[in-house]
Parts: structure tokens; C-alpha cells; sequence
């Protein structure tokens, strides 16, 4: 089920949870039953995943932007060793 925006001009936003991809174009509005167009918004994000966590993050540095003091260390990778002159030689017809 996904939720959708409906805009009366009456009555201002309502909302409506339909199956995905089911949503008409306008809807009668529950107040007063007249057709309200679909308004169109951004998806919702739910759950507390590390989408919703950037979501958040972005919208705190909007108006409080991180300070950074130094530069951030580089993440230490482990290091394969160099592969042995064996593994590149062509087998012998």
C-alpha cells in the first residue's frame, strides 16, 4: 500500500492509502465530495535504514552545517599479496 496526496480546494491536503500504481488522477474530496487533483511529492522513506539516516542528515546541515576541525583519517584496506609468477603461466598444450 502506498500513500497518496490529494489537494481540495476547499478543504486543503487529505490523504489516501491505495495499492501501488492504483492511485486515479483526482479523488472526492471526504468532506465535501467534490474531485481534488493527485499531488504530486517525493517518496516516503520508512524504517530507520541509512536512507532515512542521509534523509535526516541532510536536512539538519541545511540549516546547522557540520563543522570538521581536520581531515577525516583514510579507512585502512587490507593489502593482497602480489600474486606468484605461477598463477600467470598458460598450461601446456
Amino acid at each position: 500500500m502506498a500513500t497518496y496526496s490529494y489537494r481540495c480546494r476547499v478543504h486543503g491536503e487529505f490523504d489516501a492509502r491505495l495499492p501501488l500504481g492504483a492511485a486515479p488522477g483526482s479523488r472526492g474530496c471526504p468532506v465535501c465530495g467534490t474531485q481534488a487533483p493527485r499531488r504530486w511529492s517525493g517518496v516516503a522513506l520508512l524504517g530507520r535504514g541509512p536512507a532515512v539516516a542521509l534523509v535526516d542528515r541532510c536536512e539538519r546541515s541545511r540549516t546547522e552545517p557540520e563543522v570538521v576541525t581536520s581531515i577525516p583519517a583514510r579507512p585502512r584496506t587490507a593489502r593482497r599479496p602480489a600474486p606468484s609468477a605461477a598463477a600467470h603461466r598458460l598450461p601446456r598444450p
